[in-house]
């Protein structure tokens, strides 16, 4: 019996994955294709000018993109991303990526993430592109 997209993501991945949990990556919404993660800015996220290090919102959105492209069941590998930061942010934000996939073949599929924050405020916007394995879950 194949696994579910929740499972995949929650007992394959993220049981594994130090870093998204080190995060505080909370996995709000698993479906197939489709990914809604939210994780709190701590102090020690922050960079010299008290505001978050770009590497933050970027590890949400790739979590995300992960978790996201890895749902449908065939383990995915990102091959290009690209972020850009819109908006600050700072310690005790909120931030909540959501994924949208764009196009999909057998082998590749590309998805656009969406990061805001904890009123709405888009803080980054994020591309990327994975390849497919052929690798069941």
């Amino acid at each position: 019996m194949p696994l579910t997209p929740d499972e995949i993501v929650n007992s394959k991945m993220y049981e594994n994955d130090a870093f998204s949990k080190w995060l505080g990556i909370e996995l709000v919404e698993i479906k197939e294709g489709s990914c809604i993660c939210r994780m709190k800015v701590r102090p020690d996220m922050l960079n010299g000018f008290y505001i978050a290090h770009g590497g933050i919102t970027y590890s949400l959105a790739d979590s995300a993109l992960a978790f996201a492209s890895n749902s449908i069941g065939i383990q995915a590998v990102s091959i290009e991303t690209s972020i850009s930061h819109t908006s600050k942010v700072v310690s005790g934000d909120v931030l909540t990526a959501t994924t949208s996939r764009i196009h999909k073949t057998r082998k590749f599929a590309s998805y656009s993430i969406s990061v805001v924050n904890q009123e709405s405020v888009l803080v980054a916007s994020f591309k990327g592109t994975v390849y497919y394995t052929g690798q069941s879950w």
